[in-house]
């Protein structure tokens, strides 16, 4: 047999094997990243299943008993808590403190962006950690995508302590669908910082257009920025393994005024659906009113179950969500699915007209305000690292719900029969969002 022979019978043998060896090759890397998908998108092992019994209204001597033992920290009176209201109230008032701070500066955002906005915090981060004050940022890896490298080096050359929550990495690859959606900002262990905005240039202005969207910040003073600084420490240990502590992040705090509050986090690690169950013991606690601002605004069926049962006993439900300008399509999609029974049972559903609504803002009863990053959503009460300002004070709460109303003039009201009547085509659409609610 020739060389030439031999070759080419060979030849098909060899392309035969490469083709088995890349199938093979193929059908493992389908393999794993069917797992990765999977553990990444597979539903909490945790649930809350049942309804919570109603005992007692909002403003029993239990109720707090419950909120501070239960669920969260313990609630601590003495602060001073003051309402933020779009980024020309926001951003200065965040600025100012930080250019004020002797010692400490820790800020955990999920949203850092370019821009204008992104420049004015880099430098001046960068200017306070020149002067010597220890500065640690903490990023979530996929919500600061968007950040020009030119900002870190900035802020790396300056001293700043920089980590990435979450960055892509084989050894927590099961749990990149867990992010930090916290916003917090702590200047010297004294002044906190929480809400819904993000650093980025939709949040300039004062919601004049679409472009700027509308959003509620707040800055506390008090006992309660203690627990503030605790959460940031939260995600700070799990990303560097060190604990923040001593005078400089923690110091003494005198009274600063009169509200009571405390700081409510949650995570998968540490219960994702203790957010969920605040929420809900706080709607079953309600006894005359309920005022939700909401950029996310997908309820589970409990949920929705629970709202149902406080407008059947009479209570007041006012829901402001997004209207025409909004992120994410997807999510106005499938919360729109979903309004059906509230709707039926006499809930006010707004949508907010002039931009993007981004606020995130409980007021129950006119005395418990609950403000921060959480989204009422699947994704804030189970995937996503949350933190949320509970404040139980009712000067307070008059004034955020003087918030809410004028928010109100500037939203339509959908009824029922509007629902109802929506374009088939709107309705299929909706249906399939709904479909992927466990990630929205």
């Amino acid at each position: 047999m020739t060389d030439a022979s031999r070759g080419e019978k060979a030849g098909p043998a060899r392309v035969t094997r490469r083709r088995a060896v890349g199938l093979a090759l193929g059908a493992a890397v389908a393999t794993a990243a069917g797992i990765v998908l999977y553990l990444n998108l597979k539903p909490s092992d945790q649930r809350i299943e049942h309804r919570i019994e109603r005992l007692y209204d909002l403003d029993s001597p239990q109720m707090r008993r419950v909120m501070g033992a239960l669920l969260g920290p313990p609630i601590v009176g003495d602060n001073r808590v003051e309402v933020l209201l779009n980024g020309e109230q926001i951003f200065p008032a965040m600025l100012d403190a930080i250019r004020q701070a002797r010692h400490t500066i820790t800020f955990e955002t999920y949203i850092y962006w370019s821009g204008d906005i992104g420049r004015a915090f880099a430098d001046t981060l960068s200017e306070r950690a020149r002067a010597g004050v220890k500065v640690h940022v903490l990023l979530d890896w996929v919500g600061s995508q968007k950040m020009d490298e030119v900002l870190l080096d900035t802020m790396r050359d300056a001293g700043v302590e920089i980590r990435y929550y979450r960055p892509l990495s084989w050894y927590h690859i099961d749990k990149m669908n867990n992010r930090t959606h916290r916003k917090l900002l702590v200047v010297d262990g004294r002044v906190g910082f929480t809400g819904g905005v993000g650093v980025g240039d939709n949040w300039q202005g004062h919601a004049q257009d679409p472009d700027h969207w509308r959003d509620t910040h707040f800055r506390a003073e008090g006992p309660v920025v203690a627990q503030i600084q605790a959460t940031f420490n939260d995600n700070w240990n799990k990303v560097t393994g060190r604990v923040l502590h001593g005078e400089a992040y923690f110091p003494a705090l005198e009274p600063a005024g009169g509200s009571a509050a405390q700081m409510f986090q949650s995570s998968p690690e540490g219960g994702a659906e203790s957010m969920q169950l605040m929420y809900l013991l706080a709607i079953t606690a309600a006894a005359h009113t309920i005022d939700l601002s909401s950029a996310y605004f997908v309820p589970d069926a409990l949920t929705t179950r629970t709202i149902v049962d406080a407008l059947k006993r009479g209570v007041r439900v006012r829901i402001i969500v997004p209207g025409p300008y909004i992120d994410t399509d997807l999510v106005r999609r499938a919360s729109r699915a979903n309004w059906g029974p509230l709707l039926a049972a006499g809930a006010q559903i707004f949508e907010y007209q002039p931009t993007m609504f981004h606020c995130k803002v409980l007021v129950v009863d006119g005395l418990l305000v609950s403000v921060g990053s959480t989204n009422f959503d699947t994704r804030s009460f189970r995937l996503n690292d949350e933190a949320n300002l509970n404040v139980f004070d009712a000067a307070f709460a008059r004034r955020q719900i003087e918030v809410f109303e004028d928010d109100l003039r500037h939203s339509r009201r959908i009824t029922h029969e509007a629902w109802l009547a929506r374009p088939w085509h709107e309705k299929v659409m909706e249906k399939a969002a709904e479909l992927l609610e466990v990630q929205l």
